[in-house]
Formats: structure tokens, C-alpha cells, sequence
């Protein structure tokens, strides 16, 4: 089972992981569940950063994450998966993105979900407009590294 989201309200990681385990409570083939939770950062490139718009082409971003996400199912034999990521107007603390996989076995579990972020992070459509603390704004042109 998958669930890709993409959404410009706030959401609790915690809040939608527990809601969603709690719907998988008849799995019991999942001995291993790994779960990423990425959160805007203060600052970026040596400058405070006092909020960010997230930018995205709502029908591609969501088709890719979910084809992302598919092929790791099949890659690493997942009993379920999990994304959801924020869009629009963000501040500093609140969660981006959340990433959870739930497998037979926790090597996959953990290489699944790692390999889940990067490629969304490295593949998505996303562009990101940051507003430094002194005003002014610019657009992020690099991802940070792997």
C-alpha cells in the first residue's frame, strides 16, 4: 500500500504516522518500519533564514513521488510506504517532509526510505524561494549534498 501526498497545509509527522499505522494494524508481515522526518532549517549557505516558499507543479510533483516511491516498493519488496510533503509557505522548525516505510526486514526498510529522500530531494520538482532575515529573497540553486 502507498500514500503520496502533497500538501500546502501544516501537518504533525508524528500525528500522520500514528493514523496511518494504526490502519495497517492487520499487517503483520512488517518487522521493521524506518521513517525520515525533514524540517525547515534558520539558516542555509551562512545567512538566518526566516521563511521559505515551496514552489512545485502540482500534477508532476505528485505523479513523480509517486513513481519514486513505487519503484522503491518493488526494489526493496516494502509492505507499505509513506510520503508527504509541504508546499507553499513555510517557516523555520515546521516539517517538510515525511518519508516511512514498513518492510519484512529492516535493511531494506532503512535503504528504501533513505533512497526515497534522496531521490526526491535530488529529482523532484521543487524550487525553493528563501527569505533571509535582513528582507530580501532568493531562490536555492543546489540541493545540499547526499
Amino acid at each position: 500500500m502507498i500514500h503520496v501526498e502533497v500538501r500546502e497545509a501544516a501537518f504533525d509527522p508524528w500525528q500522520m504516522l500514528s493514523q496511518w499505522q494504526s490502519t495497517q494494524a492487520a499487517n503483520t508481515r512488517s518487522g521493521a518500519t524506518a521513517v525520515f522526518v525533514g524540517t525547515m532549517r534558520d539558516f542555509n549557505e551562512g545567512d538566518d533564514v526566516t521563511g521559505m516558499f515551496l514552489e512545485h507543479y502540482p500534477g508532476m510533483t505528485q505523479r513523480q513521488l509517486t513513481e519514486l516511491t513505487q519503484q522503491a516498493m518493488v526494489k526493496w519488496s516494502l509492505d507499505a510506504a509513506l510520503v508527504v510533503h509541504r508546499v507553499g509557505e513555510l517557516t523555520p522548525a515546521e516539517p517538510i517532509v515525511l518519508v516511512a516505510v514498513w518492510s519484512a526486514h529492516r535493511a531494506a526498510a532503512f535503504a528504501a526510505c533513505r533512497e526515497i529522500m534522496e531521490t526526491l530531494k535530488h529529482a523532484a520538482p521543487f524550487w525553493k524561494r528563501e527569505t533571509l532575515a535582513d528582507g530580501s529573497v532568493r531562490w536555492v540553486e543546489k540541493n545540499t549534498p547526499k
